[in-house]
């Protein structure tokens, strides 16, 4: 059972910068695909960066050139780098991995895309809060 534990979320000014962790547990490198994704409140949950099994990355516009997601497959870490914050940056963010939708085979392997659907998640953090002020 893939566990994952979020961290390094908080309270910083608008142009600041955060890094958020994901430590996953139960958890193969290259047998999901990961992501982060962001709720604000009253609002729906958000793909907001995303990494497949063959290392692609897909981002929501509204983040590109800001965050960049990696992981340490050595640590079985996750990472997004968010620079640049705004305050409508601001949510809870949720690391995810999932093993759904898009993909393809290749030399007999299965690769998974990234995917910044929800839908295409199975396993998902409980969250660390993010807060830009103005």
């Amino acid at each position: 059972q893939v566990h994952l534990v979020e961290s390094g979320g908080g309270s910083v000014q608008a142009g600041g910068s955060l890094r958020l962790s994901c430590a996953a547990s139960g958890y193969t490198y290259n047998e999901y695909r990961l992501g982060w994704f962001r709720q604000a409140p009253g609002k729906e949950r958000e793909g907001v960066a995303s990494i497949g099994s063959d290392d692609t990355t897909d981002y929501a516009d509204s983040v590109k050139g800001r965050f960049t997601i990696s992981q340490d497959n050595a640590k079985n870490t996750l990472y997004l780098q968010m620079n640049g914050l705004k305050p409508e940056d601001s949510a809870m963010y949720y690391c995810a991995a999932g093993r759904r939708g898009r993909h393809f085979t290749f030399a007999e392997r299965l690769y998974l895309l990234p995917s910044l659907s929800p839908d295409d998640f199975d396993h998902w953090g409980q969250g660390t809060r993010v807060t830009v002020s103005a």
